[in-house]
């Protein structure tokens, strides 16, 4: 039995032919039968002069010299068909890399919405699913400790700093996000009592307007901290460290979506504000150095570390992706060796996010972040200086339950950047380097912007804060715990299959 199926060189010579037809039709009716018909001829000239430059004039699309005006109605469904799988066909649990279950949660919490559901779980239990383990005996929530911690004690400096809930917000921008997005973050952060990391954007205009506590990313550039051949300037790091809301210092070696490469912020999204405040020209692409020029070993590591926390006088701590534990362990080694010590590592996952960058790199590079932070704080315990610095996890952590798992494998805290882009109203459009995030977050387009309310927005990521710890604290009980600090490996049921189950190296 034969199939029906669509001839499509046989539709576009049809097409192709009837466009010229009709614009000669309708030309002819309106000489004699009514003038209205030219305006039909007007439409149909433009369809045939689009159509005539698409076959004979454009060179660089095979498929519209081939077909015309029908090979644009492909390119056009292809351009929709991340929207129309989104909202017509994918179902609840298949999109990625966030399911709508994931976003719903957010969007619910962050609106202040009671967030549960009912009639079991969507998830499939498969032989790797990792899970809390409940006691028979929870804590009373009575009992539960608040949460603590401090950075910067180990070494008993004057400038310590305290996180009093388990989340930052983690590095975004100015440049990866417009100034609003920017400013709801910083107020919701300011409202809701936790800090927020500035990402490697430069001097941090728009992180310092909300009054909000600070952590400021030094990437490889050294946007706002540079010198004129992109080492790092002493004095303007020790100006930024002076401000009453820088708390923190981060330097960046890597992060999850390009471990081994530099940041990136397209051109489309430089304004002059942006060049500005990073010191980079407009009309070109920033390409951050793959490695602090610095840091050639882990010798002058260790040294840079050092110079960036005798300078700012404050809390300072790294942020890497892991690539190999026994690279990692080396350098560890050397830490207790040399007695100089970061005040915390971030561990970023392979599976973290980004505005851009290559797809070999957010595909193929970097360990999840659940072994490596169970290898990072096995190899921290083995030398015997887990002691000496915190460790924070970041990596689709979007959820307590996820927060949780992560500090039963080492975490002290923890960072999120895409739960906040969902609290501020994010769709996954997918569109965050090329300047036309339809919601207004990660774009520097005015008309985009506008629908993007800052204290509308704060409040959001208020609600998102309060409701997220009121989970954490609530699973906290029911693992029979009370406080973060008593989380280990036992808390959590590792089936054999996993690949936490074996050597994480």
């Amino acid at each position: 039995m034969s199939t029906a199926k669509v001839d499509l060189h046989r539709l576009a010579r049809v097409a192709n032919t009837m466009i010229v037809a009709l614009t000669v039709g309708s030309f002819l009716a309106g000489l004699y039968i009514s003038f209205w018909f030219h305006f039909l001829t007007v439409f149909f000239l433009l369809l045939t002069v689009i159509n005539f430059f698409y076959r004979y004039v454009q060179t660089r699309h095979t498929i519209l010299r081939n077909f015309g005006v029908i090979g644009q109605v492909r390119y056009m469904l292809e351009s929709l068909g991340p929207e129309l799988r989104q909202y017509l066909f994918s179902s609840d649990t298949e999109e990625r890399p966030f399911t709508r279950v994931d976003r719903a949660e957010v969007y619910r919490k962050a609106k202040g919405i009671d967030a549960a559901v009912s009639f079991g779980s969507l998830l499939e239990y498969g032989p790797t699913e990792v899970k809390l383990r409940h006691s028979m005996y929870p804590s009373p929530q009575a009992d539960l400790e608040p949460f603590r911690l401090t950075f910067g004690e180990e070494r008993g400096i004057e400038n310590c700093f305290t996180l009093t809930k388990p989340i930052i917000i983690s590095a975004m921008s100015f440049g990866a996000l417009g100034e609003p997005a920017i400013r709801a973050l910083a107020l919701g952060a300011l409202q809701s009592g936790i800090a927020m990391n500035t990402g490697e954007g430069g001097w941090p205009k728009h992180h310092l307007e909300e009054g909000g506590d600070l952590i400021f990313q030094m990437g490889t550039a050294k946007f706002g901290v540079r010198d004129g051949e992109g080492m790092l300037d002493e004095a303007r790091l020790r100006e930024l460290a002076s401000l009453p809301a820088i708390k923190m210092i981060e330097v960046k070696f890597s992060q999850g979506a390009k471990p081994g490469k530099g940041g990136l912020l397209p051109k489309e999204k430089i304004t002059q504000e942006i060049s500005d405040l990073r010191g980079v020209p407009m009309g070109k692409d920033v390409i951050s150095p793959p490695y602090h020029a610095e840091c050639r070993d882990h010798a002058s590591t260790l040294a840079f570390i050092q110079r960036v926390q005798e300078v700012s006088g404050l809390p300072t701590g790294i942020k890497m992706c892991v690539g190999s534990l026994d690279e990692v362990g080396e350098l560890f080694a050397e830490m207790a060796r040399r007695d100089i010590f970061p005040d915390y590592i971030a561990i970023d996952g392979g599976e973290g996010g980004t505005g851009a960058a290559p797809k070999p790199y957010i595909d193929s590079f970097g360990m999840p972040l659940l072994p490596a932070l169970a290898g990072v704080d096995q190899l921290l315990r083995d030398l015997g200086i887990r002691n000496r610095l915190k460790v924070l996890a970041a990596g689709k952590l979007i959820g307590a339950a996820k927060w949780v798992m992560a500090m039963c494998l080492g975490a002290d805290a923890i960072y999120s950047a895409r739960g906040f882009m969902f609290s501020l109203g994010c769709i996954q459009a997918l569109h965050c380097g090329d300047n036309t995030c339809p919601v207004g977050i990660a774009t520097h387009d005015k008309t985009l912007q506008h629908g993007l309310v800052v204290e509308e927005k704060a409040e959001r990521v208020k609600n998102y804060v309060e409701g997220a710890v009121h989970d954490f604290e609530e699973l906290l009980c029911s693992i029979g715990v009370t406080h973060a600090g008593a989380l280990n490996r036992s808390h959590l049921y590792i089936p054999p299959q996993s690949i936490l189950a074996g050597e994480a190296r």
